[in-house]
């Protein structure tokens, strides 16, 4: 096009600054008077030395004499209506001379032969605030594709509204005000022992807490990790993670693959009015679409798992696109191939995930997403008595999890500011686990054992208007149709080690939810958000209202102050409706059925300041009053739910119970320019519960302090600069886990562990104390980029106690540690 000539001159002259306005502006001049407005529809020896001589082997292909490039292109869309920008400026300003475009129609722009590494893309629109991405990665094996949400000014100006703060991690949703943050995929690859992972990368926020080396599940200001929503596509999923139990938010390995995923939201209190089921933190997960112009691949290969990634357009001259990934457990193909390395017990897992994107220029866009894993770890005991050395060593102990869920989602643009988007959704996950006792026949003894399926079927409609550049409404449903089978026995301690059915149950029940929402931007610097949310338990008709409030003055250029506050609600796993307690002669009860929803109400405050232009401070104190939770009704009992990680309880339960979280969060933060950044956190606090016996104690999870410390530096190697080094570490020191002290007299008269119960959570472990190191090297081919990365974690070997607990077979008590030094190679070829 003739504009698109005009710009290219622009662009290349000395003043750019001065000359993209003017280009905008003739730009949008030509198109409104030539164009129709067009309506949008958008340590593993031998596995190290196999990967280091593939990575060699792959470094030594011919170089091309010519400098590497690479394209960038995306979309800039209207934050609030998601509706596209026809004309917005987009420019790498990190090149001299400056590179730049401007949107098509559907707010498309390409940006071709851009040299390889780091660059910071600033992108403009006329009465709209500018919107910098500083340092995106660029690699020759993969086009960056992005989606560039842009905020209109509430002033009406002619000419390009500047915004003097940057805000780096400002959430997707525009609806969040707190307590709220995106991740990166760049920062879950790049942070050391993130492996990939969302939630690990998450535990370098504040307020974020993990003392278990073996798991992914996180403490969130002090509450239960069960108290995490997992939302995929804008619909709630199972625990994406492997080796998840019943009940639980987290796992061994995250599910959700890196070549899968795009930037998401991670909140930590006062959730926007759209979020329900959720009581301490939320994962608003989203899938990128694949490249609709070019096919591109990724294989990688490490000691968590092997797996290939593959995208591209459905077909020519379509915007229609796909993705997909599948990845297999290294030590379980190891193991297969008779290659044994990890001993017994392996760990086995899979996963599949995929996305197919389908525009239409009428009909609005469809997504078409799935993911799903299994996961299984089996240790028998040998059928030779004469091997026989301790009571461990008669046991079979298998486990298997597994979940799955896909889904279809419908976003229409009914017009220029208003869009309808609808999820319907098909989901699952199980559990199964046998501890047996192998007797002295070979014939195995049942310790316990557990079967637990869950089933849902969820639809989701929102509507999305706005109205002008100072108001947008929100609302919308969800009804999600819950299936269960849930069966669960073994022995019983109370009842001198008699068989005992926790649970046998299966049926159905709905859960719904409805919400509004409204923005309103009061001035240039004031925006308040404000809500609420309904939901409904079918099962015992229990039912909860939740207002939400969240407002934020920027008082200064640089400087900002916020207050929020929210009612959050969860019902428990179906697991603990349905317990069944024991009344003798094969009768039980069933007196979980009418526990009500737990609840929260959260306060937060904060103070954010940019220091300079790549230096943020920021302050949050908060206050979060629990109630409605399920506790024992015994009034000498100290037991209480929300002191549970996962699974079954099988007591009786009453809704009575109380805590209460608060504390302060200090974040220090220097984003990635010039090659390095670091990220200093930390936070005091305390999580507090009052149980049946009316004293208020420790929960499980009060660790009280945590301080967190990253960052990394990147080194550019070889010819043009073009290949990268990169050095990341991670420095944690967090209170320990608390327990409750063993009684050693009694234990050893009962020959069972028998706890203080007077004394639940008072006791606690050491601080724990972890180091980890990350180290990669880049290398760009002409059509391949080669990534090696060697995460050690724990690299000083510091074994942290996790616990104490007796031993039967000495009648002492003994200290469990946690994992040594565990050294996590990988290698990655884009292509």
């Amino acid at each position: 096009m003739k504009t698109y000539l005009n710009l290219n001159q622009i662009l290349s002259a000395a003043n750019y600054q001065q000359g993209w306005e003017k280009a905008q502006a003739e730009y949008t001049r030509q198109w409104e008077k030539t164009i129709k407005p067009v309506k949008t529809t958008s340590p593993v020896k031998k596995l190290a030395v196999t990967l280091l001589l593939l990575f060699i082997m792959a470094f030594q292909l011919p170089v091309l004499g010519q400098s590497l490039t690479q394209t960038i292109r995306g979309r800039v869309i209207d934050r609030e209506s998601q509706g596209p920008l026809v004309g917005a400026a987009v420019h790498i300003s990190s090149l001299n001379p400056v590179k730049g475009t401007i949107t098509d129609a559907d707010g498309n722009f390409k940006l071709e032969k851009v040299p390889l590494g780091r660059h910071t893309l600033k992108i403009n629109y006329i009465g709209y605030e500018e919107q910098v991405i500083p340092e995106l990665l660029l690699g020759s094996g993969k086009e960056i594709i992005l989606t560039v949400g842009l905020t209109e000014s509430v002033r009406q100006m002619d000419e390009v509204v500047i915004t003097a703060q940057p805000e780096k991690g400002k959430p997707l949703n525009d609806m969040a005000t707190l307590s709220a943050r995106s991740i990166s995929v760049e920062e879950t690859k790049r942070y050391a022992a993130s492996v990939n992972d969302p939630a690990r990368a998450a535990l370098s926020y504040a307020g974020v807490a993990s003392t278990d080396d073996g798991g992914n599940q996180i403490v969130v200001r002090g509450n239960s990790p069960k108290g995490i929503l997992w939302r995929l596509e804008g619909i709630e999923v199972p625990n994406p993670n492997h080796f998840g139990e019943e009940g639980a938010s987290g796992g061994g390995i995250s599910i959700l693959s890196v070549n899968m995923i795009d930037n998401s939201d991670f909140f930590t209190g006062a959730f926007p009015a759209e979020y329900g089921n959720a009581l301490s933190g939320i994962f608003d997960m989203k899938l990128r679409q694949g490249n609709n112009e070019k096919r591109e691949h990724a294989f990688q290969a490490g000691v968590l798992g092997v797996d290939f990634a593959t995208e591209g357009p459905i077909k020519k001259n379509y915007k229609g696109s796909y993705l997909a990934n599948y990845r297999y457990s290294t030590l379980a193909l190891l193991d297969k191939i008779n290659i044994n390395v990890a001993g017994d017990a392996i760990p086995e897992f899979q996963d599949f995930s995929f996305k197919v994107h389908l525009p239409t220029k009428k009909a609005g866009i469809f997504n078409f997403w799935g993911i799903g894993g299994y996961s299984s770890q089996v240790q028998e005991a040998t059928r030779d008595a004469s091997e026989w050395k301790e009571k461990a060593d008669q046991v079979d102990e298998i486990f298997k999890s597994g979940m799955g869920a896909a889904g279809l989602s419908h976003v229409y643009f009914l017009n220029s500011k208003a869009y309808l988007e609808s999820v319907l959704s098909l989901s699952g996950n199980f559990t199964r686990y046998r501890y047996d006792s192998i007797g002295t026949d070979y014939k195995p003894n049942t310790f316990y054992q557990e079967s637990f399926k869950n089933y849902a079927a969820r639809a989701s409609v929102l509507y999305n208007q706005k109205i002008n550049n100072q108001h947008t409404l929100r609302v919308g449903f969800i009804y999600s149709n819950l299936n269960f089978n849930l069966f669960s026995r073994g022995r019983n301690e109370d009842y001198n080690d008699r068989i005992d059915t926790f649970v046998d149950n299966a049926g159905g029940t709905g859960l719904l939810q409805a919400y509004g929402q409204w923005k309103y931007r009061l001035l240039e610097n004031v925006t308040l958000n404000t809500g609420l949310h309904y939901m409904r338990l079918d099962l015992n008709g229990n039912s909860a209202l939740e207002p939400r409030l969240g407002i934020r003055w920027n008082f200064s250029p640089t400087q900002s102050l916020g207050a929020a506050y929210g009612t959050h609600s969860r019902n428990e796993s179906m697991a603990v409706y349905f317990a069944q307690q024991a009344l003798g002669n094969g009768q039980y009860s069933q007196a979980n059925k009418d526990l009500k929803l737990s609840r929260a109400r959260h306060y937060v405050l904060s103070y954010d300041q940019l220091l300079r232009e790549n230096l943020r401070f920021k302050v949050e104190t908060y206050y979060q009053k629990l109630f409605n939770l399920a506790i024992s009704p015994d009034p000498t009992s100290t037991l209480a739910a929300l002191n549970s990680y996962s699974g079954l309880m099988a007591d009786s339960l009453v809704s009575k119970g109380s805590g209460r979280n608060y504390g302060l969060e200090l974040s220090l933060e220097k984003f990635f320019t010039n090659n390095y950044y670091f990220l200093i956190t930390s936070s005091l606090y305390n999580s507090k519960y009052i149980a049946a016996d009316g004293i208020e104690r420790n929960t499980r999870f009060n660790g009280q302090h945590i301080l967190n410390s990253l960052g990394g530096k990147e080194f550019k190697v070889g010819k043009d600069k073009a290949n990268l080094i990169g050095l990341n570490f991670r420095v944690l020191w967090a209170g320990g886990n608390r327990y409750t002290p063993l009684n050693l007299e009694q234990s050893r008269l009962q020959n069972k562990a028998v706890y203080y119960e007077d004394k639940a959570f008072e006791a606690q472990v050491p601080d724990y104390f972890r180091t980890d190191l990350r180290v990669s090297y880049r290398k760009n081919r002409p059509k391949a980029s080669y990534i090696l990365s060697l995460d050690i974690q724990n690299v000083t070997n510091r074994l942290n106690m996790y616990n104490q607990y007796y031993d039967e077979d000495t009648q002492s008590l003994k200290i469990s540690t946690q994992t040594g030094l565990i050294p996590v190679l990988n290698y990655r070829i884009e292509f």
